[in-house]
């Protein structure tokens, strides 16, 4: 870990590289990642020494150890103007649990805006040094400058990223109390290390001896849920929330485990109070925009969609749902548009030239809908069959019935029977919704007959 010493060392030296060129008041944070940790330091003393430039009374903070970050309360300065000093910052965000279930404080965009939320207005700059081959690992968001880092000042470097570091760290106190929080900390940052979800329980368990805070037991609570023990998240959770009733991180992991109990309304009830209490988190909004959609409430859902894009403009999986939910309202313009931008955003995705498919098909512009469906076959190594019927679909619309049942017969060749029925009883349905814009269709009934006698075969 680069010590505050040698920051200082480098701070105070004339021959330092010169202050990179960024508006102090506007921003909030720095990161420097060069897979280099002597260019790191040179790289924040020269930051550092820019900001002071602007507050000249600006005085250095240490932060806690970052490992320790997502299982204590956020820190923040008393006394502005301030730079926090945030060295190894990637060990905040390690993390070996699966992506559906990862303990929402050990996420960068969380734990970020948990920091900026507590600094608020005050002149204070996050500056942090940070291994960019961990950061690509467990916080790509912070090297693409995605959600809350999209205004951050990042410099990187050419050097080889070094292997993630899971080193000891230690936090040094004269107060016990702080003394005893950190070295439980340390121990639930060692339990999220570990590949094994039982034995990162065991861990977490052992770590909540003496030291139930919120952080921890909510921590806890996403180690129960790994391991499907709903009812001890459930305890734990509850415990956290009675201690601490505007945790975002606590409603957060409970609208996750409502997600788990397949109980949308109760779900979209905690990820809006998530998104409430921090309402930059990007995760709460997109997330109460998809149990909204599931309970059938498309213009809440979209509202929803709309404030987590807000956050994170180049989000695809946003963007994405946005031009679901404006295809489920008629709102076709507006759909076709999200998936245009979708794939921009993401050019190798099949789903998002799928998506854009299916929203030109129901506008009634086949030609343009078969050019999407095709390239997004090109980009799908499992040909999708549902989207090949739809294909087959488009191909029949624009006057190739013949190109349409070739694509027809591919898809469903390998198809268990319950599924080939299913799909091949909705083509059906997608052909005579078709027959009614275009009654003049030419071989549609080729392709009727051939359908029909295939749904008589599976009857």
């Amino acid at each position: 870990m680069q010590s505050l010493d040698a920051l200082l060392n480098r701070l105070r030296d004339e021959q330092a590289d010169p202050a990179p060129s960024f508006d102090p008041p506007t921003t909030r944070i720095a990161i420097v990642a060069t897979g280099n940790p002597d260019k790191d330091l040179t790289a924040a003393a020269a930051i550092a020494r820019r900001w002071r430039d602007a507050y000249p009374s600006a005085q250095i903070v240490v932060a806690p150890p970052a490992r320790i970050w997502p299982f204590v309360e956020a820190f923040a300065p008393a006394d502005a103007p301030a730079i926090v000093w945030m060295p190894g910052a990637h060990e905040a965000f390690v993390n070996h649990q699966t992506a559906g279930t990862r303990l929402v404080t050990t996420q960068a965009p969380f734990q970020v805006l948990a920091w900026l939320q507590t600094i608020g207005d005050r002149p204070i700059l996050l500056l942090a040094t940070a291994d960019p081959g961990s950061l690509r690992l467990h916080a790509p968001e912070m090297l693409a400058r995605r959600g809350p880092f999209a205004g951050a000042y990042l410099q990187t470097g050419e050097a080889d990223a070094s292997p993630e570091s899971l080193e000891e760290s230690s936090f040094a106190s004269s107060e016990p109390d702080v003394r005893s929080a950190a070295a439980s900390a340390e121990k639930f940052a060692r339990a999220f290390r570990v590949a094994d979800p039982a034995e990162r329980l065991a861990l977490c368990v052992g770590a909540l001896d003496g030291h139930r805070t919120p952080e921890a037991l909510v921590a806890t609570a996403s180690a129960c849920m790994e391991v499907n023990d709903l009812d001890a998240a459930v305890r734990d959770l509850d415990e956290a929330l009675a201690a601490r009733p505007d945790s975002a991180a606590a409603h957060f992991e409970r609208g996750k485990l409502w997600l788990r109990r397949d109980d949308m309304e109760q779900a979209s009830v905690s990820f809006r109070a998530a998104a409430e209490r921090l309402p930059a988190f990007v995760s709460a909004w997109a997330n109460l925009g998809a149990t909204l959609g599931e309970l059938d409430r498309p213009e809440q859902a979209l509202a929803a969609f709309e404030r987590a894009l807000a956050g994170d403009p180049a989000n695809p999986q946003t963007v994405n749902n946005i031009g679901v939910v404006n295809r489920e309202l008629g709102n076709l313009a507006a759909s076709e548009a999200a998936f245009r931008q979708v794939t921009t955003l993401t050019p190798d995705l099949a789903f998002g030239f799928y998506n854009l498919g299916h929203t030109l098909f129901l506008q009634g512009r086949y030609q343009a809908a078969l050019a999407a469906y095709v390239e997004g076959q090109k980009r799908d190594a499992d040909r999708n069959p549902v989207q090949a019927t739809r294909l087959a679909m488009a191909r029949l619309a624009t006057g190739d019935p013949r190109g349409a049942l070739t694509d027809l017969r591919k898809a469903v060749a390998t198809l268990p029977r319950d599924y080939k029925r299913q799909l091949l009883a909705d083509t059906h349905s997608i052909l005579w919704a078709l027959l009614t814009h275009r009654p003049d269709l030419a071989g549609w009934s080729d392709v009727n007959d051939w359908l029909s006698a295939e749904l008589r075969k599976l009857a």
